[in-house]
């Protein structure tokens, strides 16, 4: 393994976050694209598939979180291991996650499909759409472990600081995706129309190629995975290493979809069609923060390996650079969304209802998506710093001790405009806290480093005097 992956530590730090971002924000930009494309697809099937689908989001979301998490973890060591030029510890890192992540998918996998149907009702879900939501669920579930080993292999190609190819494998898996999509869902020749079960199906065909792709670059092109068996001790320290990020991360990106089903619940309060515009207004949100995704993917990598060269000058210059884009692109975000809010989401939709519940939270919700991004770039350069615990506490703060309350609250004064009001104060209130914490957690390494190294000297200089 050649040690010019380290290059992240040298050079202009713009130039670093604009090269990095690109190839992710495409690969990002296509998935949810391909993920819009899915739900006008469903709306043409029918709103009771497209409701399905938003019930299933939230759960589909937590058990992302997981493979987000563990991606995150991965990413952090190796990063961190390439900054310290270790590179024989970043090539068993990379494998010994691998394992992880299948192990505990799959643990997930069988949990998730036992308990489809008392989860889903406790979301609301109509009884007469238990069975629809079944069948989504549980071909989903049975290709999770190998949609997360992808993820997870794709973070370790990110820590390397090569971001071009798990761009590549996304946007070929999105393509891969759509072109399923109206083969399997209305059918074609000898293949019958699935419906919401074909979505799943051609979701679950592309996830799988980008499994096989992932391995086959980290064994074949960067050389970062090792079939050699590895010793008990070592395995467990490099599980522990990347546990010690990855379960914080998971629970950090799982309390969002968490809170997501909470919401989903007070909505459905209204209707199934409230809950289907809710859940297009969803996706057309995910599309429109996907800069802040792929900022938040490669601000890890970049913090780690520089966090292990000694230079915090630079992270601190990433944080600021990351900060000001994130509020002037969260701004231009909420004017163009609030000059979109009907006409995007009656492209999934013909029913009044759907329509009127999605542009209510396209008008309200974009305000604060600035601050959003910045809520999840400094979470991310947390887990680079290895400290992922503020995370956790900015993100459940977010959720818990803001979001919920202020939703419960506003539904009862001001209906759903209370509650995607409720989001928005969250979402500015975190975000200014995230990027203030960030900043002091590298101000505190500064200090303790340059502590550490005065301490060091005086201790040298007393050794000579005697």
């Amino acid at each position: 393994m050649q040690t010019d992956r380290t290059t992240l530590t040298d050079g202009p730090v713009g130039r670093h976050l604009v090269t990095m971002t690109v190839p992710v924000l495409l690969g990002i930009v296509t998935m949810m694209g391909q993920a819009l494309i899915d739900a006008w697809f469903l709306g043409r099937v029918g709103d009771r598939a497209l409701a399905a689908h938003a019930f299933s989001f939230p759960i589909l979301m937590i058990v992302s979180s997981v493979a987000i998490g563990l991606g995150a973890g991965t990413s952090s060591v190796v990063a961190r291991a390439i900054g310290a030029n270790d590179h024989r510890r970043a090539r068993r890192l990379t494998t010994d996650s691998l394992l992880l992540s299948f192990l505990v998918t799959a643990a997930v996998s069988a949990v998730g499909v036992v308990t489809i149907d008392p989860l889903f009702r406790l979301l609301g879900a109509p009884e007469d759409m238990i069975p629809l939501i079944r069948g989504f669920m549980t071909i989903l579930y049975a290709g999770v472990p190998f949609v997360v080993v992808g993820m997870v292999g794709m973070a370790s190609m990110r820590a390397t600081g090569d971001t071009r190819l798990p761009g590549k494998l996304m946007i070929f898996g999105s393509i891969l995706n759509v072109a399923l999509d109206p083969i399997l869902i209305f059918g074609v020749g000898p293949i019958p129309a699935l419906g919401l079960n074909g979505a799943a199906m051609a979701a679950l065909l592309a996830r799988g190629t980008i499994f096989v792709g992932a391995l086959h670059l980290l064994r074949g092109r960067l050389n970062m995975v090792s079939f050699n068996k590895p010793r008990a001790g070592e395995l467990r320290r490099s599980w522990r290493d990347v546990l010690h990020v990855g379960l914080p991360a998971a629970g950090t990106n799982a309390i969002v979809p968490i809170g997501a089903a909470v919401i989903t619940a007070m909505i459905a309060r209204y209707g199934p069609e409230a809950v289907a515009g809710f859940g297009v207004a969803s996706r057309i949100e995910s599309m429109t923060l996907v800069v802040f995704y792929a900022m938040s993917a490669i601000i890890g990598p970049f913090v780690g390996q520089n966090l292990s060269a000694g230079k915090h000058l630079r992270i601190l210059q990433a944080l600021r650079l990351c900060m000001l884009f994130c509020i002037a692109s969260g701004l231009l975000l909420a004017v163009g969304l609030a000059a979109l809010s009907n006409f995007l989401p009656s492209l999934f939709s013909d029913s009044d209802d759907v329509v009127r519940m999605a542009s209510l939270y396209l008008l309200i919700a974009p305000i604060s998506y600035g601050a959003y991004g910045m809520v999840m770039v400094m979470n991310a350069s947390f887990n680079g710093l290895g400290q992922p615990m503020p995370a956790v506490g900015i993100s459940v703060g977010r959720i818990v001790a803001l979001y919920m309350p202020l939703a419960m609250a506003g539904m009862i004064f001001f209906d759903a405009r209370g509650i995607f009001a409720a989001y928005t104060v969250a979402n500015i209130i975190s975000g200014i806290l995230a990027y203030q914490w960030a900043k002091a957690a590298v101000h505190g390494r500064i200090a303790a480093e340059s502590e550490l190294r005065g301490q060091l000297q005086a201790a040298g200089s007393e050794s000579f005097d005697d």
